[in-house]
């Protein structure tokens, strides 16, 4: 496996933020504040990912002041305000040190299709399905069970791979599964940002923006056509470089 890049930039910047701890109290309540921007930007960035058309501006009055925006789609607004609430359990997740379990991903994609397909909210898939703009084709829905359970003992078990590749290698196993009718990008984002959160790396943002987004769907690719999943890690690492580089800035 090929060395992936960023890692010794990651380290060196993470080494530098962690040395700054504790935070001041002035410090601490400025953060809050740019959290809660990013947390709009990476719900408007992961739904924009999928089609969502809500633009920044609007997925900020839909989750922030509950009011809907004329004109766009219902699944629109509902997916903007789910992701919101999957997000606070994310947060929780990472605040108790809870593990990703079964349990754990089966709760956050309950709740990003809630409203919208109840009737796979929270189950796997057990109907093939094609994923739209690639090659890869998904296992069989009677080998998911399995494959999830392989894919959980792998994660608990003795892992010495960078935190920053574990997370790629996480999202990308699971969307290689592809265990759910829907919603499998959104959960693929919210799990790697579980563990690089608990790892006590800021959040991390997949842009939809169109080169972002591209590179970020022919990594995907390659992964699936080559086995190599550098271009991926590599892809990650640079989002993750990313967030640490805002949480600098800031911090001033």
């Amino acid at each position: 496996m090929k060395v992936t890049p960023y890692l010794a930039e990651i380290d060196a910047l993470k080494a530098k933020l962690d040395a700054r701890r504790p935070l001041s109290s002035e410090q601490i309540k400025g953060l809050a504040t740019v959290f809660e921007a990013e947390e709009t930007e990476y719900i408007h960035e992961s739904n924009a990912i999928e089609g969502n058309t809500l633009t920044l501006a609007e997925t900020e009055v839909v989750i922030r002041r509950g009011l809907t925006v004329a004109g766009k789609p219902l699944k629109d607004h509902l997916e903007a305000k789910n992701h919101l609430e999957a997000f606070h359990l994310l947060q929780k997740l990472v605040s108790e040190r809870t593990p990703l379990t079964e349990s754990a991903l089966l709760q956050l994609h309950s709740i990003i299709l809630r409203g919208i397909e109840d009737e796979w909210s929270g189950r796997y898939r057990n109907v093939a399905v094609r994923i739209s703009g690639s090659r890869h084709t998904p296992p069989n829905p009677l080998k998911v069970p399995a494959l999830m359970e392989e894919l959980f003992g792998w994660y608990a078990g003795k892992r010495e791979s960078h935190e920053v590749e574990i997370a790629a290698d996480l999202h990308l196993r699971l969307a290689q599964v592809h265990p759910f009718i829907d919603g499998n990008g959104r959960v693929c984002r919210l799990v790697m940002n579980l563990h690089l959160m608990q790892g006590g790396y800021p959040l991390t943002i997949i842009r939809a923006a169109n080169v972002q987004r591209a590179d970020y769907y022919h990594a995907l690719a390659a992964a699936d056509e080559s086995g190599d999943s550098t271009p991926f890690r590599a892809f990650v690492g640079a989002r993750v470089l990313e967030s640490l580089q805002r949480y600098e800035e800031a911090l001033g």
